[in-house]
């Protein structure tokens, strides 16, 4: 997967435990899980907002774009048909 999920770094910085973070950000403490273990497929900006601010960082504190072959050819393919 491109994108790598580091929520669980930034609560431990934080000394945040997760059935707090839940509580604080309006999601149960299941789906947290799955966020923190990157098994979901989206995320909502009103989500990624409140967790920013109730750790004080920034998104990409908790997201990281790192590319694998497969997303490196299929994003050099879509710019080739894009032009």
């Amino acid at each position: 997967m491109a994108i790598v999920v580091r929520l669980d770094v930034m609560m431990a910085r934080r000394k945040v435990r997760s059935n707090i973070l839940a509580r604080a950000i309006g999601i149960t403490e299941a789906n947290l899980s799955l966020l923190k273990s990157g098994k979901v497929k989206w995320l909502r900006f009103s989500t990624l907002e409140a967790i920013c601010r109730c750790l004080d960082c920034q998104p990409g504190d908790i997201l990281e774009f790192v590319p694998d072959e497969t997303s490196v050819a299929e994003g050099f393919e879509a710019l080739r048909k894009a032009s």
